[in-house]
């Protein structure tokens, strides 16, 4: 709360008048036509319009993830949910709450790169010399640096040198990055794999950081960018007519062997 008021919520991110809505104190009927979508989503969230470039990037970054497939399980839960209620708003949101720390969300990466960022800052140490104990400190501790490796790309993942190449383009690639590229690096070199690839989720996440969102900002950004696919894959199955998805037989194992309930409940004290 501000000081000074008894509001019951103070914000700065809307209006709604009775002549118009402010969007960070901007009229909307201004900024509709006038700046694309991801522009106006990097204005409410940073609070300040952004450059042409930031606001390139942050379509980049909308366009990344796109669809988030069936081999997600928040597109399974999206799904399974709406074959038993079937309403858009349900979809979406079972598959909002799959995302998380094991899948989708930079956000894990994002407190990474921003944290040993400003450790490293704070040290004055060469950059490669604070990479290269960072990681050795990890290896220590048997932790892994998130945003590191792939299934299937080796030496280079395409989608992070495609991110990497726009965010340089768009004059947003700054020191944050170098870092987190020093760290991947140091990685390399001490685990002897130099085909493992920074993937496509911690260049995201660093570009983000060199962004200035906040780590939790990012998994709601990445949320965003899945939301396309969702739709697409929520009003597939809608359209499908199936009702109440099951897990098939095929899938599934019963571990549990029979058992006796007399002899069991004596045994309890019944």
């Amino acid at each position: 709360m501000t000081k000074g008021t008894s509001s019951h919520w103070v914000t700065g991110v809307s209006e709604i008048s009775a002549e118009e809505m402010y969007i960070r104190g901007y009229a909307m009927s201004d900024l509709v036509g006038a700046i694309p979508f991801p522009g106006i989503a990097y204005l409410l969230i940073r609070g300040v319009l952004p450059t042409r470039g930031q606001a390139r990037m942050m379509d980049a970054i909308f366009s990344s993830i796109l669809d988030y497939g069936l081999q997600k399980s928040g597109t399974v839960a999206a799904r399974a949910v709406v074959s038993v209620n079937p309403a858009m708003t349900a979809g979406l949101g079972a598959a909002v709450l799959a995302a998380g720390e094991y899948a989708l969300s930079p956000e894990d990466t994002g407190r990474f790169i921003s944290t040993t960022f400003a450790q490293w800052k704070d040290s004055g140490k060469p950059m490669d010399e604070a990479a290269a104990n960072l990681v050795a400190e990890l290896r220590a501790a048997k932790r892994r640096v998130p945003g590191f490796g792939h299934q299937v790309f080796r030496i280079v993942d395409p989608r992070s040198e495609k991110l990497k190449k726009l965010a340089k383009e768009q004059g947003v690639w700054g020191e944050v990055n170098e870092w987190y590229e020093a760290v991947h690096r140091a990685f390399q070199a001490a685990s002897n794999k130099p085909d493992l690839v920074l993937n496509d989720v911690g260049m995201l996440a660093s570009i983000m950081v060199q962004m200035g969102f906040s780590p939790a900002e990012m998994c709601g950004l990445a949320i965003i960018s899945t939301m396309p696919g969702l739709v697409a894959h929520i009003s597939e199955e809608l359209q499908s007519g199936v009702r109440n998805r099951l897990v098939p037989e095929s899938h599934t194992e019963y571990s549990t062997a029979r058992r006796e309930l007399g002899p069991d409940l004596r045994k309890a004290g019944w």
